[in-house]
């Protein structure tokens, strides 16, 4: 009997199914150009034209993360349509916290059997991620990878790439102990905590296309499933005119773990956490689980996404230019002289992180 010949589309692998995507989504790269980029696809690598983008003495800055589990919420219910602001938000908002722009991202799609529709969602909300970080999508990988992964499962990676010119990148050295803590406002869950967020929802049996117990006008999902907040565009004049002396991205470990990342040796953060109304989905979330206050302060962002941390003359100035940027701002605090560290002070009790916030934290 003579065998039939086998093919890559036999082996689950469709390359024209991969060509067409490539096809679909280059009008949306092309959306995000910027000077420097023409964000073209279809290369084996995008160029970047630093001098083009008005640089003089630069330096690069790279950053690389995921989604985490939000993804499997957005593949439960079908919605695909923030993802990728949140894949794109991770990476930028770290970039920022150096002092740098966003200039390019590139993402990496993989799934076991391509869905067009769903990919082109994902890599459509990429675009509109890198257009809020003001960065170009000069290029991406999509894997079709049969048995790696569940049926309908896919998986996001991002890389980002800044710049920021030496005399003004951020490295915390400047902080000193009087300067004001400033908290930019999160527009939710953002994207750490999912792991929890998905226990409490199979354990609850929360309905995630019911309203929210404590917002009627929204669906539950839609809640857990509001975009990370892209801070570069209200940040990055402040940074470069030196009003801003360190930034904190507030992901995994909240304020507490990440506060002290970006201090000196002798800088210890002091939060008031009566300065701002803990948003109802994390008291939604912590009710539902019974979480204590210090498990919460270390798992979510708490309703602060961003640090700013300035001088005490400038706070009131860099707080309104954030404010007409479209940020919510509150003065969450101080900076003391102390053991490089964090304290949160709550209704509900004190917690402090020290020595332990960097094995928590690489890169």
């Amino acid at each position: 009997m003579t065998q039939k010949p086998l093919t890559y589309a036999d082996a689950g692998v469709s390359i024209a199914a991969g060509n067409a995507l490539v096809k679909a989504i280059a009008p949306l790269a092309k959306a995000t150009a910027r000077p420097g980029a023409n964000a073209e696809l279809g290369g084996f690598g995008g160029f970047f034209d630093l001098k083009a983008a008005g640089f003089e003495d630069p330096l690069l800055v790279a950053a690389n993360d995921g989604v985490g589990t939000k993804l499997k919420l957005a593949i439960d219910t079908g919605r695909h349509e923030g993802v990728g602001i949140d894949l794109v938000a991770m990476c930028a908002n770290d970039l920022i916290v150096q002092g740098a722009e966003p200039l390019f991202f590139l993402d990496y799609f993989a799934t076991g059997k391509l869905d067009a529709a769903v990919a082109e969602a994902v890599v459509a909300s990429i675009a509109e991620g890198c257009k809020q970080a003001g960065c170009a999508l000069i290029g991406g990988e999509t894997a079709e990878m049969p048995g790696m992964y569940a049926e309908g499962d896919y998986d996001l990676a991002g890389f980002c790439v800044g710049a920021v010119e030496r005399s003004q990148a951020l490295t915390g050295n400047a902080i000193q102990p009087g300067d004001v803590i400033l908290g930019l406002a999160s527009s939710g869950v953002h994207s750490n905590g999912f792991s929890l967020v998905r226990r409490l929802v199979a354990d609850k049996g929360w309905k995630l296309d019911r309203p929210a117990l404590f917002d009627h006008d929204r669906l539950l999902g839609d809640v857990l499933l509001e975009p990370t907040r892209i801070y570069v565009k209200s940040l990055l004049p402040l940074v470069r005119a030196g009003q801003v002396k360190g930034l904190a991205h507030i992901t995994g470990g909240g304020l507490l773990e990440n506060i002290p990342r970006v201090l000196p040796d002798d800088c210890h953060a002091n939060v008031d956490a009566a300065t701002w109304t803990l948003p109802r989905i994390f008291g939604f979330l912590q009710a539902g689980g019974a979480v204590e206050p210090g498990e919460l302060a270390r798992t979510f962002n708490c309703g602060i996404g961003m640090v700013a941390i300035v001088a005490p003359d400038l706070a009131q100035t860099v707080a309104e230019a954030l404010s007409e940027a479209g940020e919510t701002v509150h003065r969450i605090g101080r900076i003391d002289a102390g053991r490089r560290g964090c304290t949160v002070r709550g209704p509900a009790g004190t917690w402090s992180a020290r020595d332990d916030w960097s094995a928590t934290h690489h890169g």
